[in-house]
């Protein structure tokens, strides 16, 4: 077994970072040297943004490349790294008042280094696992106890050798089979000439026997992993709680539950939120409820009750499009309405009625990403025929969200389209994660350009 790979790999992987950020600041050089005279600025500078960044990256361990993990999770990681980056940057900027490093500067400096370091993080992504299915990088296991879902496991490790995980057999006192090296007898014996790195155990197995295993892991440098039965073989992704010395699993526990994960999420929601506001909504709304009121008698607000987070209902705000009704709650808007007014039309096809929302962001009921409220009545009728609707209601709704930049948005006509927003849904709650957000984000500006299909 090539146990060198982890003595020079973090070296290479950072070797590479150096590299690709030294290619980033030269880009960076030759761009922002059009604009502004950068002639005077100290480029010796350079080796401590070098060091500053080695020195982050080395203390998130960004070059441990998970065998299980896929190509999002490095984004993901990445795209933690330079936000951490830049703010010790901008740190620094000010505390030393470091004006020679334009605003510019830094701007395109920190879009070519997401741009670049994409790129060669996901190659090393993809390298790696293509090494590892060929042989390279591998892990000796093993699986004691072959009841139960040890058979679905060691089926992963022939399917996936992408995984690099070399499985050597099982060991069981009672069942046999070809790939049956002997009991636990046996497993004891053999265990100091097979160089094991992993041992994966049936969680059939009694606890003395199991206390034994890991005990002996534990003084030999081995890791063990235990082997969830068929009840917990869920499409979650599973947590631990600790009460006292008694570990319970969390089967339906998602990652907005974590307290740093909610603050991140509101601080953007807040911050994203509060300079639409101020720079947006405080010319718009005094100029489209000006609009709205030459045209139609009324309040330039409309003003729905939806539902919210754990179902708490909340007043969402709108710009109105339509003259008063009876009906707004209970019928919904179709092509050529004739409830929607002129100024309506326009604000509804290009989705300026719902600008008002980031009010509602900045209050809490909302949030800038999230599964898109419905109105009361609605929502009652969805919850008896759609499984697992009421998930959506888990976190806080949006004003726009993955069902909406995946296409499902406007009318509801079909009973696959509410069926699709809710998987959707579903799906963000239980995989959330910033970059999802800002992914969404920037594809929902898009779609306001070129897609307006079904939004009337």
């Amino acid at each position: 077994m090539a146990r060198r790979f982890y003595k020079y790999f973090p070296w290479l992987f950072l070797l590479g970072d150096i590299l690709v950020i030294g290619i980033s600041l030269l880009i960076t050089h030759i761009v922002v040297s059009q604009y502004i005279t950068i002639s005077d600025m100290n480029t010796s500078l350079y080796g401590l943004y070098l060091m500053i960044w080695l020195t982050l990256v080395a203390f998130r361990k960004d070059y441990k490349v998970g065998r299980t993990t896929d190509y999002l999770f490095t984004l993901q990681r990445l795209f933690g790294s330079i936000l951490w980056f830049f703010s010790i940057i901008s740190v620094l900027w000010i505390a030393f008042q470091a004006y020679h490093l334009s605003r510019l500067f830094l701007l395109v400096n920190a879009g070519s280094m997401m741009f670049l370091l994409s790129v060669y993080r996901v190659s090393v992504h993809i390298a790696l696992k293509q090494y590892r299915s060929k042989g390279g990088n591998y892990r000796n296991a093993v699986i004691i106890g072959k009841g139960g879902t040890s058979y679905k496991l060691a089926k992963v490790f022939q399917s996936r050798k992408d995984f690099g995980i070399n499985f050597l057999g099982y060991y069981d006192d009672v069942s046999t089979c070809l790939e049956t090296r002997g009991g636990l007898d046996d497993f004891f014996r053999e265990v100091r000439d097979m160089d094991l790195d992993l041992i994966y155990i049936n969680e059939r197995l009694d606890l003395p026997t199991m206390k034994r295993i890991i005990h002996y892991a534990d003084e030999n440098y081995i890791k063990v992993k235990v082997i969830p039965g068929g009840n917990l073989q869920l499409e979650k992704k599973l947590s631990f709680s600790k009460y006292g010395d008694f570990f319970v699993i969390n089967v339906n526990a998602i990652p907005l539950d974590s307290a740093i994960n909610r603050v991140s999420k509101r601080a953007f929601d807040i911050l994203f939120s509060l300079f639409i506001t101020v720079f947006v909504l405080s010319w718009m709304i005094p100029l489209v409820g000006l609009l709205i009121k030459l045209e139609s008698k009324g309040s330039i607000f409309f003003i729905q009750l939806r539902n919210g987070e754990n179902n708490k209902v909340f007043k969402c705000l709108k710009f109105r499009s339509m003259t008063p009704n009876d009906y707004a709650d209970t019928l919904q808007a179709t092509k050529n309405d004739p409830r929607v007014t002129r100024i309506g039309t326009f604000l509804r096809s290009t989705s300026l009625d719902e600008m008002p929302q980031f009010l509602n962001v900045l209050i809490g009921d909302m949030s800038i990403v999230g599964p898109r409220p419905h109105t009361v009545p609605m929502n009652e009728t969805f919850r008896t025929q759609i499984e697992k609707y009421n998930a959506r209601h888990k976190i806080k709704p949006g004003i726009t969200g993955l069902a909406q930049v995946k296409g499902y948005r406007g009318e509801i006509i079909r009973p696959y389209q509410i069926r699709s927003r809710v998987r959707l849904d579903y799906f963000y709650i239980q995989n959330w994660s910033m970059w999802m957000d800002m992914t969404i984000v920037a594809k929902t500006i898009r779609e306001l350009g070129f897609n307006r299909d079904n939004v009337y």
